[in-house]
């Protein structure tokens, strides 16, 4: 026994020995000064500035852009570790962090995906975005910070990862390298929003986006929190949400103060509000390197990635560092090392973000602002889900076969073929009875991920939810590229639908649980989600001119999934589920057309039911138009 608490003791020691030194290293190797950092408006903004304590040479800068704060603020208080990888750190950078205005410790107004302004000027001093106050702080920086090389690379996950998009255009020209990471693209499709349906479980990170009156370092959302957390059942979301009831007790009760539920619930359409924060309809004459990185299974910012990379490389032909990486991990996942990589019951491999940091980001970064090797990275670096293993394309969407999935009788998936339209699968699909978006019970989140592989056994099982799957594959089958659903309904005794298609790799009935495989989870027979989309079927003609479907009357809703690399191995079976309602991942669409969904009353909650016409399909493969597909944006 003795031996044993020593050699406990030996081994706490060690561990704790080895976090020490971790946390000391940025002491130890780097001084931290403080700027406030004027732009072209005069509003100051709050910068650190990390800068290596061996000044024998110069070194790079790298900046991120924040709104979530760059905390600690003492003078004399570090960081514990700098930069987007320990690699980098320890490799000698100029690391720089900066408070975006109106948030924390900067001067000036925030505003919640702040419109880019084309053709921005250095000598206009009032019209100001996120790109010219990238510009203003490069500006300074490689002016005033001492032993920089004049070479200034950017990156971020979340919303830093929007900021790093938002520099792309009229970038300083010291500026030679950017990754947005799980970047933002446009609201109405990302993050809050899912093709224009509302993700209610995100509420509780509306706080987050309040207004700050003044500089500070304290929270100002703590009561907001509170408020929300006083609601109900914490431990139940699907409980909670539904108790709550409409959004509109949301906005009469909860938030009734909170700046952007207000933006959110006034501007249910894809109106002017929406349009200019789109970051993706300004990603013009970007001349520097540039690569873009997300997560598979990000169920916050997936559309964010995808599509930024898609507008670089459509409008910058002649731009050849364009890279696109997508690996297996939930959101900004790739910046942490948890050993073996798992989303939600799946594996993935072991020590996959390492691979990453060490082989893909490192050198990126290196080879642009250091002038090393060049690492010679692929169009496109992704990770096969289904496989589990990382492939390098030449182009993305890769140029593939199409496959096309249709839906014959029995719940039969077809392989390219297309069913009967004379055959009809039905269901009544309920808003005070919808289905839930996980296999268990979940508590109320800041914001949910594990759904992104979950176990669809709960809701195939449903009366409400149309299940469809193929044969058991004689071969491997992959799935690369873009997923359109055109689907052919029928709407009776209601005026408006949403619609969620899912695609889900059915493992065998003797897959044997892994190493890493949950105790109380069962892999044999499991129904892994691999990709799914919700859409708000008030939309399928115009995103910013919503309409209702008109009973008994055969209508077409096409609209797009996010992008897909999954090989379906031999021996599983490729499965489709359509349904109306994912809850509470999406708000509940009351199935009664009103104007605004954010004002809908009890009493507009109507269940109705909804048929999809045999002769739908899903196609998946090369780049096929399908952007062109999308309803109508208004420009």
């Amino acid at each position: 026994m003795k031996n044993y608490i020593l050699a406990f003791m030996a081994i706490f020691s060690f561990a704790f020995a080895k976090a020490q030194s971790t946390s000391n290293y940025v002491i130890e190797n780097y001084t931290k000064t403080v700027e406030q950092i004027s732009m072209r408006d005069g509003v100051k903004l709050y910068t650190v500035i990390y800068a290596p304590k061996d000044t024998s040479k110069e070194y790079p800068i790298m900046l991120q852009r924040t709104c979530y704060s760059v905390r600690p603020y003492g003078e004399n208080e570090y960081k514990t570790s700098l930069g987007p990888n320990k690699f980098m750190m320890e490799d000698r950078y100029i690391f720089v962090y900066q408070d975006v205005r109106g948030r924390w410790m900067s001067e000036g107004d925030f505003d919640n995906m702040r419109p880019h302004i084309a053709g921005n000027d250095v000598n206009n001093k009032k019209d100001i975005d996120e790109s010219s106050d990238t510009y203003d702080t490069i500006e300074w920086l490689t002016k005033n910070v001492p032993n920089n090389n004049k070479k200034v690379g950017q990156w971020g996950i979340s919303y830093p990862g929007f900021y790093t998009a938002a520099a792309l255009p009229e970038a300083h020209p010291s500026l030679v390298a950017s990754s947005p990471q799980a970047p933002i693209g446009d609201f109405f499709f990302d993050d809050f929003h899912h093709m224009g349906a509302t993700l209610q479980s995100y509420l509780m990170a509306y706080p987050v986006f309040g207004h700050q009156t003044e500089p500070t370092t304290e929270s100002w959302y703590n009561d907001k929190w509170n408020k929300m957390r006083a609601s109900g059942n914490m431990k139940d979301s699907y409980e909670f949400y539904l108790n709550m009831g409409s959004l509109k007790h949301i906005t009469d009760s909860i938030y009734p103060d909170n700046f952007f539920w207000k933006d959110v619930a006034t501007h249910p359409n894809y109106d002017e509000f929406w349009q200019k924060r789109a970051i993706i309809n300004h990603l013009t004459d970007v001349d520097h390197a540039v690569m873009t990185v997300g997560g598979w299974f990000d169920a916050e910012d997936l559309y964010g990635p995808l599509h930024i990379y898609k507008s670089v490389e459509r409008n910058n032909p002649n731009n050849k560092n364009n890279t696109l990486v997508m690996g297996p991990w939930s959101h900004g996942n790739w910046a942490r090392e948890s050993g073996k990589q798992m989303v939600n019951h799946i594996h993935y491999g072991d020590s996959l973000s390492t691979f990453y940091q060490k082989n893909i980001e490192t050198p990126f970064f290196e080879h642009h602002l250091k002038g090393k090797k060049n690492p010679e990275l692929p169009e496109a670096y992704l990770f096969d889900t289904g496989i589990k293993e990382w492939n390098q394309f030449t182009q993305w969407p890769p140029k593939e076969e199409e496959i096309t999935f249709g839906f014959g009788k029995n719940g039969v998936l077809l392989i390219n073929k297309v069913g009967d339209e004379n055959v009809k699968h039905s269901y009544i699909s309920d808003p005070m009875k919808p289905v839930p978006f996980r296999s268990e019970v979940t508590p109320v989140t800041f914001t949910p991920r594990a759904y992104m592989t979950d176990d669809q056994r709960h809701a195939s099982r449903r009366p409400d939810v149309l299940t469809f799957q193929t044969e058991i594959l004689d071969d491997d089958m992959r799935l690369a590229g873009e997923i359109q659903a055109n689907l052919e309904v029928i709407l009776k005794d209601i005026t408006d639908a949403d619609f969620i298609v899912k695609i889900i790799d059915v493992y065998p009935d003797d897959e044997p649980n892994g190493e890493h495989t949950p105790k109380n989870i069962t892999l044999a027979g499991y129904q892994q989600l691999v990709r799914a989309e919700t859409f708000r079927g008030r939309f399928r003609n115009d995103f910013s001119q919503p309409e209702p479907f008109k009973e008994g009357k055969k209508t077409q809703v096409n609209f797009p999934l996010q992008d897909v690399l999954h090989t379906f191995k031999k021996g599983h079976r490729i499965m489709i589920q359509i349904h109306s309602t994912w809850f509470p991942y999406i708000d509940r669409n009351p199935q009664k057309y009103v104007d605004n969904i954010f004002e809908a009353k009890e009493s507009d909650f109507t269940k109705g039911e909804v048929t999809i016409l045999g002769s739908s399909q899903v196609r998946v493969g090369e780049n096929n138009g399908i952007e062109m597909q999308l309803p109508k944006m208004k420009q």
